[in-house]
């Protein structure tokens, strides 16, 4: 019996053809989730063609997870961050003093990390104002700090594109920033391309109520495409429903293949280059 089968996770897909990169997954809430330990996750990868991983901080505790889980495995680099649902929460229960010892927490990991996310902004699940305005700050914060230090930005937005862009504009951005499990339409990704973001599509673009998506997908530049898990949330057709990992992201590269009437293999190839450009260079065996 396979780990997979032991724990009741969703079967093996077929291997792609070319490696890919999953630039956005979350180990430590994998593990709480399915019990499926950060090792088995790595290996099961890259029995797939997932050769490389971003493993993404949202707390203190899982930014420490994931620096660990870098320094553990080639294959995995970290970005750290405080998500902004958290930054709202302490901000507004806990108060100034424990959202600024947080944050001091989270920029003190930077310099250890590849990159500074996911942070941003999110709407949907934050929705008073002095909520959305500790995000703001966080937000800024986490801009600074990529800047400071030439990390790659990660960002969160959830019914929020236009405040995104108006603090990234006016704190100016960095020079490399990815918009996380992107969820906006074609214009929206008009938008963040002629900023110079890359645009990461999640399994989302597989559901069938996802036309705006898949749209977005359609005009946005094949070399500012990434892909993510956003494991173990947003687990791709036809396992929809079931908790998701970095072994899964081929059901969407090989949906986007066909959406986009390229090659598997050719769109292996430009997502990896493009994961490896929007993170700073290559890492693990290819560094």
């Amino acid at each position: 019996m396979t780990i997979i089968d032991e724990l009741g996770l969703p079967k093996l897909p077929e291997p792609l053809p070319r490696p890919v990169i999953d630039n956005h997954t979350h180990t430590l809430t994998t593990q709480r989730y399915s019990k499926l330990a950060p090792a088995d996750s790595v290996a099961l990868a890259a029995r797939v063609g997932v050769s490389h991983i971003v493993d993404v901080g949202y707390d203190v505790e899982s930014s420490r997870h994931a620096v660990a889980l870098a320094e553990e495995f080639g294959a995995v680099i970290a970005a750290v961050a405080l998500h902004p649902n958290d930054a709202a929460a302490i901000a507004t229960k806990d108060g100034e003093d424990a959202f600024e010892a947080t944050l001091a927490e989270i920029g003190a990991m930077v310099p250890r990390a590849r990159a500074v996310g996911e942070s941003g902004l999110d709407y949907y699940r934050t929705r008073d104002d002095d909520g959305q305005r500790a995000q703001e700050v966080s937000f800024r914060r986490h801009i600074g700090w990529a800047k400071e230090h030439g990390k790659t930005l990660v960002v969160h937005d959830r019914d929020a594109h236009a405040d995104i862009l108006r603090v990234l504009d006016d704190e100016g951005a960095p020079e490399r920033v990815v918009m996380h499990c992107f969820s906006g339409d074609a214009d929206f990704a008009r938008a963040c391309v002629e900023r110079g973001f890359w645009l990461s599509f999640p399994g989302v673009v597989t559901f069938g109520n996802a036309e705006e998506l898949r749209g977005a997908a359609r005009v946005t530049p094949r070399e500012k495409m990434l892909v993510e898990t956003d494991a173990p949330f947003l687990t791709p057709a036809p396992e929809r429903g079931k908790r998701n990992a970095p072994y899964l992201l081929p059901h969407t590269v090989r949906f986007l293949a066909d959406l986009l009437g390229v090659g598997v293999g050719e769109l292996c190839d430009v997502v990896t280059a493009n994961t490896f450009a929007a993170y700073g260079g290559r890492w693990g065996d290819d560094g």
